[in-house]
C-alpha cells in the first residue's frame, strides 16, 4: 500500500527537521519546505494527502496558503492542520475560518502531532473507491460487498480481511502479518483467532458451488487466489 504523502511548511530548519524525521520514523513520505511560496508550488506540483502549515512563514503567511489553496477546486478540500505559536482562541478561529481543518499549537509533542496526522488521515476518501477481484465487489464508502451480485453479510474484522486481501491478491499473508493489518493495534489477540475469521469469512464468501477465492498455504498463511486448474 502506498504510503500517505505530507508536505510540511515550516521555516525553522530545527523544528522542520524534527517534524520530518519522526513522520518518516511513523511510516509516512514527507515533503519539508521553508516557505509559502515554495509550499503553493509543491502543492501545484503534486498534492500531498495533508498539509503541516506554519502561519508565520517569510512572504507569502501560512493563512494566506491556507485561504489561496481553498479558493482552488483541486485543493479546496485538501486537508490542512495549522502550525501556531499563537495560542489565543482568537488565533485559533482566524486560522480555522480561513480554511484549516485543524489548530495546533507551538510546543507541541510528536505524540500529539501523530495523533492529529492519523485522525485526519483518516477521514479521508480510500484513493480506491470500488476493489474487485473475480466475482467480488467491494463498495469501500459504503462498506458494501457483493458476489456475483449477491449481497454479503461481513463482520467488521471480516471486512477488514477482505479489504486487506482484496488490495493485495495472490499474496500470501501469515496470521501474525494478518493480526497487524485487520485488527486494531491495541487489541490482543491470539494468532489462532485469525483461523476463526477466516472460516467465518469462508462461510459468507462462498455459497453453493461457488470456488472457494480463499487459499491457504500450509505452514505459512492465507492468499485471496483463484483456484489452480
Amino acid at each position: 500500500m502506498n504510503k500517505a504523502d505530507l508536505l510540511v511548511v515550516e521555516d525553522d530548519p530545527a523544528l522542520s527537521r524534527l517534524i520530518g524525521y519522526n513522520l518518516e520514523k511513523q511510516g509516512y513520505a514527507v515533503r519539508v519546505v521553508g516557505d509559502g511560496e515554495a509550499a503553493l508550488e509543491e502543492v501545484r506540483q503534486k498534492r500531498p494527502d495533508l498539509l503541516l502549515l506554519d502561519w508565520m512563514l517569510p512572504g507569502i503567511s501560512g493563512l494566506e496558503v491556507c485561504r489561496q489553496l481553498r479558493g482552488q477546486p483541486k485543493t479546496a478540500t485538501l486537508p490542512i492542520v495549522m502550525l501556531s505559536a499563537r495560542g489565543e482562541e482568537t488565533d485559533t478561529i482566524r486560522g480555522l475560518d480561513t480554511g484549516a481543518d485543524d489548530y495546533l499549537v507551538k510546543p507541541f509533542s510528536m505524540e500529539a502531532l501523530f495523533a492529529r496526522v492519523k485522525a485526519m488521515l483518516r477521514r479521508l476518501p480510500p484513493a480506491d473507491k470500488t476493489l474487485r477481484f473475480d466475482t467480488l465487489v467491494m463498495d469501500r464508502v459504503s462498506h458494501k460487498v457483493e458476489r456475483g451480485g449477491r449481497l454479503l453479510a461481513l463482520g467488521p474484522t471480516e471486512y477488514r480481511l477482505l479489504e486487506f486481501f482484496m488490495l493485495n491478491p495472490g499474496k500470501v499473508f501469515s496470521r501474525e502479518e494478518l493480526l497487524k493489518h485487520a485488527w486494531e493495534r491495541s487489541s490482543f489477540v491470539e494468532l489462532r483467532t485469525v483461523d476463526v475469521h477466516i472460516r467465518r469469512l469462508r462461510q459468507t464468501l462462498n455459497e453453493g458451488d461457488e470456488q472457494d477465492l480463499i487459499r491457504t498455504v500450509r505452514a505459512r498463511g492465507y492468499a485471496l487466489d483463484l483456484p489452480q486448474g
